[in-house]
């Protein structure tokens, strides 16, 4: 098998590798494979080929990583899971809302329920706020009119 389809290959599965980790390494030595193709395509002997390869994934790793890295960290949301997702959402009060108890609904579901602060009270079809998630409880407040 001739040299370069060989660095060819293993360039194809570092770059699978990396879909699989997104850590960007991978992706780098399979840049620094195809500099190793570049070099048995020119008719460097295996010396070459592996000098060629260190040289590209190292230059690769150096310069190109933490740009990349940098990139795809800030462009990435947040995405908020769980409880996080009901925090800003609205609920109807489905019983009396005070600091020791009450019922809320979010659309289909029901869920106890407290203020955020002992002065606040909510009654029956008042609409609140989620605040927080307190164990199996949602805080509220900020009723809305």
């Amino acid at each position: 098998m001739a040299a370069w389809l060989i660095w060819l290959i293993g360039a194809v599965v570092l770059a699978v590798g990396e879909v699989l980790t997104v850590d960007l390494v991978l992706l780098m030595l399979a840049g620094g494979a195809l500099g190793g193709m570049a070099a048995a395509l020119l008719g460097g002997g295996a010396v070459v080929q592996v000098i060629a390869f260190i040289a590209v994934s190292g230059l690769l790793m150096a310069g190109v990583r933490p740009i990349a890295r940098r990139h795809l960290e800030n462009r990435t949301p947040r995405q908020p899971d769980g409880v996080e997702t009901f925090i800003g959402r609205t609920a109807t009060v489905t019983e009396a809302v005070g600091r020791h108890g009450g019922r809320v609904r979010m659309g289909a579901d029901e869920w106890s329920a407290r203020t955020e602060q002992s002065a606040d009270s909510y009654a029956v079809g008042a609409t609140v706020r989620i605040l927080a998630i307190d164990g199996a409880t949602a805080v509220v407040g900020d009723a809305l009119e």
